[in-house]
């Protein structure tokens, strides 16, 4: 077994899944697809409220200021929101889907950005990401990757199916993610403490809220900006931790 294996399992799994997915989705009629979309947009919202209650968890109130929990999620956001506004995240992962699609899908076949933004997003939030790779990457073991693999494959295969190659090529951010804190792992021998783990993941149930919603074509809303708040939440809540 070797550094990074869990991260190679899950870019398989979402291949792999997304390869059923698309072979599956040609036998759909248009109808049943959006009501496909309309289902998984219902339990990305179920994820979103999953981990939006962590923001009530004790071990994270208790770490910080009283009352200031909220707070702190609002403050990564906002900032969070005004860096990614900045740097356009939103609009070149748009563009970087486009360069893709007119590459491997040049005919318009399927909905190849949104797959591809979407999936990239639903993949990369979630604590089981990090914590998973950090442990991969420290040598604790991948038990945490191998369930996650387990569960993107099974999400691509509903996502492709509906949202064609572009959930695919999700695999590609994925893995650049998850390699990069398998790195950190590796280099720091240590993982963020528990209530910064919290902050993160309960920001992240915010921007699945943000995916959900487009994916129920309620609004657009721009999730790819709001990316810098995950890492800004554990350093706001560890610097409330310190200093306040």
């Amino acid at each position: 077994m070797f550094v990074g294996l869990g991260t190679v399992i899950n870019v398989f799994a979402i291949l792999a899944g997304s390869a059923l997915g698309i072979f599956a989705g040609a036998k759909f009629k248009e109808e049943t697809r959006d009501l496909v979309t309309s289902v998984l947009g219902f339990v990305t919202l179920l994820a979103a409220a999953d981990a939006i209650k962590q923001l009530w968890n004790s071990d994270f109130t208790n770490q910080l200021p009283k009352g200031w929990a909220v707070l702190t999620i609002l403050a990564s956001l906002l900032i969070g929101a005004l860096i990614g506004n900045t740097l356009g995240i939103e609009k070149r992962l748009e563009i970087l889907g486009t360069r893709l699609k007119n590459r491997f899908d040049p005919n318009g076949a399927s909905p190849f950005v949104d797959g591809f933004v979407s999936a990239s997003l639903l993949f990369v939030i979630g604590p089981m990401a990090i914590l998973g790779s950090i442990s991969d990457g420290m040598g604790s073991g991948i038990d945490q990757l191998v369930l996650k693999s387990i569960l993107d494959g099974i999400t691509s295969i509903a996502f492709a199916a509906t949202l064609g190659w572009g959930v695919a090529v999700s695999a590609l951010p994925v893995g650049i993610y998850q390699f990069s804190w398998t790195a950190v792992g590796f280099v720091l021998g240590a993982i963020l403490p528990d209530y910064q783990v919290l902050a993160m993941t309960a920001t992240g149930g915010i921007l699945l809220l943000g995916i959900s919603l487009r994916m129920l074509k309620i609004k657009q809303v721009p999730v790819g900006n709001l990316l810098p708040a995950l890492f800004l939440a554990p350093v706001i809540a560890g610097a409330l931790h310190i200093f306040a």
